[in-house]
């Protein structure tokens, strides 16, 4: 009976000291919503990119991924990005899917334009470029290395 007792209490102490790391993640992580307006970038692909994200230009945080969803006319991917409002792009801003190291992790890579207009609340990134895909990458060296051999 004895011994029932201290695993209850030491489950418990394991139940609460698991509570208290799950909050201290989750307030240090920063994956709330952020005070700004939204916008869109289209893509033929996006990877492994994911909700929550982040969106930095010159390396700097200025938003995250909010929402992904795939347009049923186009069959492009919508990708949809909270940007901080103090942070205001031009209208030719491109967005690039960028990798953060070889073991994975993508993030939003944005590079404003030279244009005095800017994206408007619910507007379009029209300049977008899908991330290199790897093993493609490496499907074509391979190959192309194979051709040059049987040219031998």
């Amino acid at each position: 009976m004895k011994r029932n007792v201290i695993e209850t209490v030491l489950g418990a102490v394991v139940l609460v000291v698991a509570f208290l790391f799950l909050a201290f993640s989750y307030s240090s992580a920063s994956m709330g919503s952020t005070d700004g307006y939204e916008i869109r970038a289209r893509f033929s692909g996006i990877g492994g990119l994911g909700v929550g994200d982040k969106v930095v230009i010159s390396g700097v945080k200025v938003g995250q991924v909010s929402r992904i969803q795939l347009d049923n006319e186009t069959y492009l991917a919508d990708v949809f990005l909270d940007i901080n409002d103090q942070y205001q792009l031009p209208d030719d801003t491109a967005a690039f899917i960028s990798s953060e190291s070889l073991l994975g992790g993508l993030y939003m890579q944005l590079e404003p334009g030279a244009s005095e207009d800017m994206i408007e609340e619910g507007g379009v990134i029209d300049y977008t470029q899908a991330p290199q895909n790897l093993e493609q990458l490496l499907g074509q060296f391979i190959f192309n290395m194979q051709g040059k051999e049987e040219e031998k």
